[in-house]
């Protein structure tokens, strides 16, 4: 501004000056301001941009991106979205309505403001120095079984209107899909396997993630990977995440392992105020639809989430009970051994009559499950707990048939394995039957499933 004044002064007594003055001032002054701005320049890009070597889908912009649903609460009444921008983007909002048939939905929608939350990307090393904002809303007073849209934004930079369905409010029909790990070249190759996954299931209420979502925990290239991996899914299949161990590294060498930098920022979910701080939105519990899901950190306070577990399952009034962690309790891949769950969960698990546990970690497929052991004929398919370990991403371990055998041992009967292949799976609750499918990163079934449940006495039977 200064240099613009001086400049505006020369011309007006330029009649005064030699001419060969004015014209060296005047490109002295222009290259002086030039290289300030430039300067200037430089400088917020070095502590805020520093874009240069980033995909164009992972710059952060005014406008929101890596929308996402949670959990946050009754799944009939509340549900949680979060989103990110760049460092600009102070205030953020959200808008909600009941969806119609056309765009006048809007003249009917809620306002809820955001909170924001500044992040660092540079308090990890391997990623590009950068203050990017995590926004969340958690919308409150949903009406059950209704679809709505919503969008997020900033009153001027909008995403697109996005629609969800609200849970009943009792017992019905529910579908939802279960990924085990992800983790490597997630958007060469597992951007694939969700995108099937949708076509297979459209209509699936929401998506279980078992842990290892990506490959290194902080290393902000690979959450771009997942999200555009995943793209308008993550904002419309409601997400339910598990840690598995590669969610946790160190930030610095020598430093001990933590939780993602951007796990607690990125994801809104359900704080368990009981529990240790660690834990906190890795430990939770969902209940959907008369289904309790408790999900549970297998990495670390293993302890403290024994008694957690029970008090879950003791409590439950839910007709189905599932059990989500990243580390197998039966592992099915060479070298591989939760021995903990087997010992201390498990028993847990078969007191309360769980149905069904959905484990990742070992890059194999296996299907399995605890019989109950009986001289009665008419119950020789009956079953306590269906366990399955599962693979979506690339990365593929080898299976070891005679470790899942000797499980045996501990009650466990192998049924199905598989190597070697990306798998998702599609699970439906409906009556007194639990549909479990396994497909193929072809869309092809390859494994299946039916647990028939009588509500009153518990006794389940197993088909295929």
């Amino acid at each position: 501004m200064s240099t613009h004044h001086t400049i505006s002064e020369i011309h007006a007594s330029q009649d005064n000056m030699p001419s060969v003055f004015i014209k060296y001032f005047l490109a002295s002054s222009f290259i002086l301001a030039f290289f300030l701005v430039s300067d200037l320049m430089a400088q917020d890009d070095h502590h805020h941009h520093h874009h240069g070597s980033l995909h164009h889908w992972e710059i952060p912009s005014k406008d929101p991106d890596r929308i996402i649903l949670t959990f946050h609460g009754d799944p009939a009444t509340q549900r949680a979205v979060t989103w990110r921008t760049d460092h600009t983007i102070d205030k953020s909002i959200a808008q909600i309505a009941e969806a119609t048939v056309n765009s006048k939905f809007t003249e009917n929608s809620v306002t809820v403001d955001a909170v924001t939350e500044p992040f660092d990307l540079g308090l990890y090393k391997g990623n590009t120095s950068l203050i990017v904002h995590y926004h969340s809303v958690i919308f409150k007073g949903l009406k059950p079984d209704k679809l709505y849209a919503y969008r997020v934004g900033d009153g001027e930079y909008w995403s697109e209107w996005i629609q969800f369905r609200t849970a009943k409010s009792y017992y019905a029909p529910t579908k939802f899909v279960y990924f085990g790990d992800a983790q490597n070249d997630v958007l060469a190759h597992w951007s694939r396997v969700i995108r099937m996954a949708y076509q297979t299931a459209p209509d699936a209420s929401f998506v279980i993630h078992a842990g290892d979502l990506i490959n290194h925990a902080h290393r902000d290239y690979e959450w771009a990977e997942w999200y555009k991996a995943g793209g308008f899914i993550h904002s419309q299949w409601t997400a339910i995440p598990a840690v598995g161990n590669h969610e946790f590294m160190s930030v610095a060498e020598g430093e001990p392992r933590e939780l993602s930098l951007q796990w607690r920022p990125q994801f809104t979910l359900p704080v368990e105020k009981k529990l240790d701080e660690k834990l906190h939105e890795t430990v939770y519990t969902v209940d959907y639809q008369d289904i309790r899901m408790v999900v549970l950190n297998s990495n670390d306070q293993l302890e403290a989430q024994t008694a957690y577990i029970e008090k879950q399952l003791k409590s439950s009034t839910a007709k189905w009970n599932i059990i989500v962690c990243h580390h197998s309790v039966f592992s099915p891949a060479k070298g591989r051994d939760f021995e903990f769950a087997r010992k201390n969960w498990k028993p847990l698990l078969d007191k309360y009559n769980v149905d069904l546990v959905l484990n990742g970690h070992d890059h194999t497929y296996a299907r399995g499950h605890v019989p109950v052991r009986t001289t009665d004929q008419d119950s020789a398919d009956e079953v306590r707990t269906v366990y399955v370990t599962s693979v979506s991403g690339p990365k593929q371990y080898q299976l070891d048939r005679d470790q899942l055998k000797g499980y045996e041992k501990d009650g466990y009967q192998p049924v199905k394995s598989g190597e070697q292949t990306q798998f998702y799976q599609v699970i439906t609750v409906e009556d007194n039957q639990l549909t479990y499918v396994a497909y193929t990163a072809l869309g092809d079934e390859y494994d299946r499933a039916i647990i028939t449940k009588d509500f009153i006495s518990g006794k389940k039977h197993l088909s295929e």
